[in-house]
C-alpha cells in the first residue's frame, strides 16, 4: 500500500496544481464580451478612478488575498526555495476557499531580502483585500509583518506566528476550565522561541497567564543573555522568566502546569510530565513527531494532551483560525488585524465547546466542525467594528 507521501505525490502529478481560476460571469456572445471587457469595462474603471474604495464593489479585491512566501521555512522542510514551496501555498489557498470562502492567489518570491519582500507586497496590495504571509523564516517574518501592518491599509497576517497562537490560546482556555485552574495562577513552559513560540508567549500573556518560561535551542531565555539574542528573543526575554532564573528544561517542568512545544521531537519524557503540577496540560506540536510521544504523555499522567497531528485528539491546526479570521476581516473591510481581533478569534473558537461538553480529548473543535469559521469570523468582525478598524 502506498504511503500518504507517495499517494500525495501521485495526486499532485494528476492535478497539476490544486487550484484554478473560474469565471463568475457568462461569456457566450458579443454582448457578454462588451460587458466584461471593452467598451463596457471602462465604466467601472472610471468609477474606481473617482473613488478608489469602489474597487471593493467592482472587482475581486473584497474577497481575495495573496498568500505570500519566500520558501525559507516550509513546514518541517526548512529553506527549500520558492518553487518547492508552491505546493504548500496552493494547499493554503484550498483551505482558505473550503473553510472560509476566501479566494487566494499563491505567490512565491525569489528573494530572501526582507526589504524586497516588503516592497513587493506593497506593490501588490492594490489587487488584494489582504495578505497572508506564509513559511518565511524567523526573525525576518516578524520584521516583514510588522512593517506591512504599519504601511498598508489592508489586513496582513503571518499565519505561522499567530494562527498557531490563536488555536493554542483557545485550547489552553478550555483545558484550564476543564481542570478547574485559574489562568493567573498557572505557569507555562514554552519550548521554541521562533515565529510560533514568540506569538504564543505574547498571546498567553495577553490572555492572562502571568508566568511563562521560554526555551530556545540553547536553553532558557533570560535577561542575563540579552546581548546574545536576535531582536525577537530580546523582546521575549523582557516579558518571560520574570524572576530571571537559569533553569534547565527538566527543572522548569517541575514548576509547570502547562507545556507547549513548537520545537523538536522527543524533547521531554514521561518522567518530566509526571514531575509537573497536578493535572498537567501538554500541547506538543512539533511535526511530524511531537516533543513527546502521545503514549508517553499519557503514561506521565497528562490530563489534557494536544498535538499538531490529525491522528490524535485535540489537533492544534491553524485551519481552525485563519479562514475565519480573514473571513471576518474581509466582511467588515478591516484595515488591519489587531491583537484584539486575534484574541476574539481564540475566544470565539473556544466558545464552540460548552463547559459541560469539555473532556480531556475534546478541548478544541475539529477542523471539520462547520461552526468554526463562522464563529471565528463573527467574533473577529464584531471586534473590528468595536475598536474602529472596520470600514463597513
Amino acid at each position: 500500500m502506498a504511503t500518504i507521501y507517495e499517494e500525495s505525490l501521485e495526486k499532485h502529478g494528476i492535478w497539476k496544481g490544486k487550484i484554478s481560476t473560474e469565471l463568475k460571469m457568462p461569456l457566450n456572445d458579443t454582448k457578454d464580451l462588451s460587458l466584461a471587457y471593452t467598451p463596457g469595462v471602462a465604466e467601472p474603471c472610471r468609477a474606481i478612478s473617482k473613488d478608489k474604495k469602489q474597487v471593493y464593489n467592482y472587482t475581486w479585491k473584497g474577497n481575495t488575498i495573496a498568500v505570500v512566501s519566500d520558501g525559507t521555512a516550509v513546514l518541517g522542510l526548512g529553506d527549500i526555495g520558492p518553487e518547492a514551496g508552491l505546493p504548500v501555498m496552493e494547499g493554503k489557498a484550498v483551505l482558505f476557499k473550503k473553510f472560509g470562502g476566501v479566494d487566494c492567489v499563491p505567490i512565491c518570491l525569489d528573494t530572501k531580502d526582507p526589504k524586497e519582500i516588503i516592497s513587493i507586497c506593497k506593490a501588490l496590495a492594490p489587487s488584494f483585500g489582504g495578505i497572508n504571509l506564509e513559511d518565511i523564516s524567523a526573525p525576518r517574518c516578524v520584521e516583514i509583518e510588522r512593517t506591512l501592518i504599519k504601511e498598508l491599509n489592508i489586513p496582513v497576517f503571518h499565519d505561522d506566528q499567530h494562527g498557531t497562537a490563536i488555536v493554542v490560546t483557545a485550547a489552553v482556555s478550555n483545558a484550564l476550565k476543564l481542570i478547574g485552574k485559574k489562568k493567573e495562577d498557572v505557569t507555562a513552559v514554552v519550548s521554541g522561541m521562533g515565529a510560533a513560540g514568540s506569538s504564543i508567549c505574547r498571546m498567553l500573556l495577553d490572555f492572562g497567564i502571568k508566568d511563562i518560561l521560554g526555551f530556545n535551542s540553547k536553553g532558557i531565555v533570560l535577561k542575563d543573555d540579552y546581548e546574545n539574542y536576535n531582536f525577537l528573543t530580546k523582546e521575549l526575554c523582557l516579558i518571560t522568566n520574570k524572576q530571571n532564573r537559569r533553569l534547565s528544561l527538566q527543572d522548569a517542568m517541575k514548576e509547570a502546569d502547562i507545556f507547549i512545544g513548537v520545537s523538536k521531537p522527543n524533547l521531554i519524557t514521561k518522567e518530566m510530565v509526571a514531575s509537573m503540577k497536578k493535572d498537567p496540560i501538554i500541547f506538543a506540536m512539533a511535526n511530524p513527531e511531537p516533543e513527546i510521544p502521545y503514549a508517553d504523555a499519557v503514561a506521565g499522567g497528562a490530563k489534557v494532551i494536544g498535538t499538531g497531528r490529525s491522528d490524535f485528539p485535540n489537533q492544534v491546526n491553524n485551519v481552525l483560525a485563519f479562514p475565519g479570521l480573514f473571513r471576518g476581516a474581509l466582511d467588515v473591510r478591516a484595515r488591519k488585524i489587531t491583537e484584539e481581533m486575534k484574541m476574539a478569534a481564540a475566544m470565539g473558537l473556544a466558545s464552540l465547546i460548552k463547559e459541560e461538553e469539555l473532556k480531556p480529548d475534546y478541548v478544541i473543535p475539529s477542523p471539520f466542525d462547520p461552526r468554526v469559521a463562522k464563529a471565528v469570523a463573527a467574533a473577529v468582525a464584531e471586534t473590528a467594528r468595536k475598536i474602529g478598524v472596520a470600514e463597513l
